[in-house]
């Protein structure tokens, strides 16, 4: 028996309201460029948009001119989808809340993730959604899911409860030094300043 091996996602399609709010909402609100639309290959009877989310992969939205928007979900069922997460730089994430109270979308306010800052809004069909800034960029060469991953194991011997900044900069601290050589036999931390 063998692995399938995923190499990251390929695409999520949701099941949007009409295609006016579908593009309103993804690249009016969102940002995402509307890249090309074409019937659902399945159901004739509704549209396929796609929409890139910023890394060139595709977010695709199902709509249908005979539904309407209705932002009152009810909570998720086991096997629902609770929420769908989307980058943004610190930048635009200290904007987020302002452009949400904009246009009167009520929103979860900035919470503090340790590893990241996120904020919560619905879409307009009630779909729960994440704005999230990592804290931290990975060193040349290595994924965010490579420093989070150290930063756990770094956590756990810690015994603390969460990953926060320090366990961040510790992480990426320890991948640089194996990860990249250097011509210095002792690379332990030193101060410059002081000399016996």
């Amino acid at each position: 028996m063998r692995k399938i091996q995923a190499q990251g996602v390929h695409h999520i399609t949701l099941v949007g309201a009409d295609r006016q709010t579908s593009i309103d909402f993804w690249e009016g609100l969102l940002g995402m460029p509307f890249i090309f639309d074409q019937p659902n290959l399945d159901n004739p009877g509704e549209g396929h948009l796609y929409f890139d989310p910023g890394d060139g992969r595709l977010i695709t939205i199902f709509t249908n001119e005979d539904r309407v928007p209705d932002p009152a979900r009810k909570h998720p069922t086991p096997g629902d989808v609770h929420h769908i997460a989307f980058a943004v730089s610190h930048a635009s994430f200290a904007q987020v809340a302002q452009r949400l109270d904009d246009r009167g979308i009520a929103h979860s306010g900035a919470k503090d993730r340790g590893f990241m800052d996120s904020i919560y809004f619905r879409d307009p069909m009630g779909l729960l959604i994440e704005l999230a800034s990592y804290r931290f960029e990975p060193p040349s060469g290595h994924s965010h899911a490579e420093v989070l991953h150290e930063a756990h194991l770094i956590r756990t011997a810690c015994g603390d409860a969460n990953i926060t900044e320090l366990h961040l900069a510790d992480a990426i601290e320890a991948l640089v030094e194996r990860s990249q050589r250097s011509l210095s036999e002792d690379r332990n931390p030193k101060d410059p300043y002081s000399r016996d």
